[in-house]
């Protein structure tokens, strides 16, 4: 690309060790996706800081997680393009996963009645975990080889899920012995190890062509320029489509990650371990599912795979409904862990054959927005819906329910995402 942009260093696509650190910050930062997003921090959050009998722990829970989604879609696009033009990729990669791992270890500060100190640590965490994903997405393009993008993505989410059982195999015992503290450090400890081999592997930008004062002047305003580019441009229609389709079965998929340890621990009476043992069972289950769906992404194409995905998350909200024992809702579990990471690595193969070449940082930061604002609504619905029915979650989750139904709908007027290899070449014909 013109106009002062930089590129990443050549990437062979056969490079394993590459593709290899890549995978590991997969497993690095599930810890964090693990123990802070989904399980102990939530279920501690809400039931044991702010206190949880009249759902207004949900309330703030979903709270902070809606806030670090606002800051993040507001943010992402222009930190992706101001590191396209400062060269600063590596950097922000590198800065903000630090950041997630010190916000990370500081909750084991937070003590019951500490709400706005809980609340500022899980704003600050989350926002920086999705930064760093966004330049984390980027390389994927650049790493994997057309035919098998899906199978490379899938592969990092299926690696992730293994990241995600060894951080709750670590937090069980402070678990089990009400040390929750422990649960935080030890999250931070594996997500800073297991970055390292991204921090020294992955390629920093080739050149750096401007300051980087110049570079934000620069990014914010191209942010604006390809942001009519998406809404406008007739070759960007089905990356559009997608994208709002996208926008509304991520929100729930989401909510449920975020609030499912809160409905188990409130609804169902599920103890602190109990609940990261739940989560063990969703993360084998979304690793063989993962691992299920790698190939077909590629042969059949993303989108099959989402569509069919988005029919087993409306599943999985009304047995929730239905559940009454905890027996039952191990099988809920299962059901929904074999379609999180399917749905997950297909819906980023999705955007990786839409995206133009060396422009991935800049359209992965969009796809980044997108995300985030597709976790706004979510936890405030799920949150809102349990606090005015004095803490009924059942009717939260159905609520969430719907948002797969019109992501699905949403999803039929999207003519791409078939076979990746073929997506791809055509996007490198429809930009030169």
């Amino acid at each position: 690309m013109g106009g002062g942009r930089v590129i990443l260093l050549a990437v062979p696509a056969s490079a394993r060790r590459t593709i290899v650190a890549w995978t590991l910050y997969d497993f690095a930062n599930s810890a964090f996706a693990a123990v802070v997003l989904s399980t102990v921090y939530p279920a501690y959050y809400a039931n044991v800081v702010v206190g949880n009998a009249d759902g207004r722990g949900d309330f703030w829970w979903g709270a902070a997680v809606s806030t670090a989604m606002v800051i993040g879609a507001l943010t992402s696009p222009p930190l992706g393009g101001i590191a396209d033009h400062a060269g600063a990729r590596w950097n922000f990669f590198v800065g903000f996963s630090v950041v997630s791992i010190a916000a990370t270890a500081l909750m084991a500060t937070v003590g019951p009645g500490r709400v706005w100190w809980g609340w500022v640590l899980a704003v600050v965490g989350i926002v920086t975990y999705e930064a760093a994903f966004v330049y984390y997405n980027s390389y994927l393009p650049r790493i994997a080889p057309p035919e098998r993008i899906g199978r490379v993505s899938a592969a990092g989410f299926a690696v992730g899920y293994a990241g995600s059982l060894v951080a709750f195999a670590a937090a069980y015992p402070f678990a089990a012995a009400h040390a929750y503290g422990g649960c935080f450090v030890a999250a931070a400890a594996l997500f800073a190890v297991f970055s390292i081999p991204a921090f020294v592997i992955l390629p920093a930008d080739a050149r750096h062509p401007m300051r980087l004062a110049t570079a934000a002047t620069r990014g914010v305003g191209e942010t604006l320029v390809t942001l009519r580019e998406i809404l406008r441009d007739p070759a960007r229609a089905q990356m559009r489509r997608f994208l709002t389709a996208y926008l509304v079965y991520e929100d729930g998929v989401n909510t449920v990650v975020t609030f499912a340890g809160v409905f188990a621990a409130k609804t169902l009476g599920f103890t602190f371990t109990e609940i990261i043992a739940l989560f063990m069972l969703v993360q084998v289950t979304a690793l063989l599912g993962s691992a299920a769906w790698a190939r077909p992404t590629d042969s059949r194409g993303p989108r099959f795979v989402v569509g069919v995905n988005l029919v087993q998350w409306a599943l999985v909200t009304i047995a929730a409904f239905f559940v009454v024992t905890k027996d039952h809702f191990w099988v809920v579990a299962i059901l929904a862990g074999t379609g999180l990471g399917a749905v997950q690595a297909a819906s980023r193969t999705f955007m990786a054959t839409l995206v133009p070449p060396g422009r991935e940082a800049e359209f992965f930061g969009f796809y980044s927005l997108v995300g985030k604002t597709g976790a706004i609504f979510g936890p405030l619905v799920f949150g809102g819906v349990s606090w005015l029915l004095s803490g009924n979650q059942r009717a939260a989750i159905v609520s969430v329910g719907l948002f797969f139904v019109v992501g699905l709908a949403l999803l039929g007027r999207v003519s791409a995402g078939g076979p990746t290899a073929v997506a791809r070449e055509l996007r490198a014909a429809a930009d030169p």
